[in-house]
């Protein structure tokens, strides 16, 4: 290896290194700020570790409000939205890309165009949509919307592609159907896939905050976004229970993305690197 190219190497581990510690050090500080005192925080400078952790701080902010209740709200959202969108973005996707009919590449396009529309601009529509059918303060309401995912179909739609034709074609012969072929033959293939998709569906409906917001009502209702924006007006300036609750709030985020990091790497990486 060149000299020159040993210089630039190095340059992009340093590059990442920085990458790295801008992400990771705000988690850390939230972290550290969730165990100090209200007044603590308040210090010029503030300080960067808490002189005494206050781990008391967890259970005040989480009583606070009914998080539990949040908490198995969003859960349920986010679990069965990840179903729904896994289901209705892999049967399309195996349409677009394996299946011959008019049109299918326009439908494909005009699926497409609709990332390009601000996700605020359809709240209204979709509102009164689950007015119409009494759907609003319901699972219904909050879920319903949220089944179909454009970019989980783009996603799973390159990812059918690059499966070799020999295996669906092996199966036709042997007497598949084609829902056989797509259930037993390419979802199998696609697995890593299939997590990525999962993973983005359930971290987009856990961080969720404006739908929630405009589709509920009652307390029982809403959900982890929600109550921690509602945290402020009970504990004004508490930056302390107010980390806590986020802190808290990302523990499951967490666990899905260590859960999940092997397939998900693999989902997203070109095909030529798996």
């Amino acid at each position: 290896m060149s000299r020159g190219a040993g210089v630039w190497r190095w340059a992009g581990y340093a590059f990442v290194g920085v990458l790295l510690v801008a992400t990771i050090v705000p988690f850390l500080y939230m972290i550290s700020t969730s165990l100090m005192d209200e007044l603590e925080v308040m210090r010029f400078p503030p300080p960067l570790l808490p002189e005494r952790p206050r781990f008391e701080n967890y259970p005040a902010a989480l009583t606070a409000l009914p998080f539990g209740r949040f908490f198995a709200n969003a859960a349920i959202v986010a679990g069965v939205v990840v179903v729904g969108q896994v289901l209705t973005s892999a049967a399309a996707a195996y349409a677009f890309a394996r299946l011959r009919f008019p049109g299918r590449e326009r439908v494909f396009l005009a699926f497409l165009s609709v990332l390009m529309i601000p996700a605020t601009t359809v709240v209204v529509p979709r509102f009164l949509v689950i007015q119409a059918l009494g759907w609003t303060d319901s699972y219904a309401g909050l879920i319903a919307t949220e089944m179909v995912s454009v970019w989980g179909i783009f996603l799973l739609r390159q990812s059918f592609i690059t499966l070799p034709h020999d295996l669906e074609d092996a199966a036709r012969l042997d007497g598949a159907s084609e829902w056989t072929i797509f259930w037993h033959v390419m979802l199998p293939l696609s697995k890593p896939a299939l997590a990525a998709v999962a993973v983005f569906a359930f971290a987009e409906q856990w961080k969720s905050l404006l739908w929630p917001l405009v589709a509920t009502r009652s307390i029982e209702m809403r959900v982890v976004e929600v109550g921690l924006a509602s945290l402020p007006g009970i504990y004004p300036g508490n930056w302390p229970y107010q980390m806590a609750a986020a802190v808290s709030a990302m523990v499951p985020l967490l666990l899905v993305f260590v859960v999940a990091q092997r397939y998900f790497v693999r989902g997203l990486a070109p095909a030529e690197w798996q």
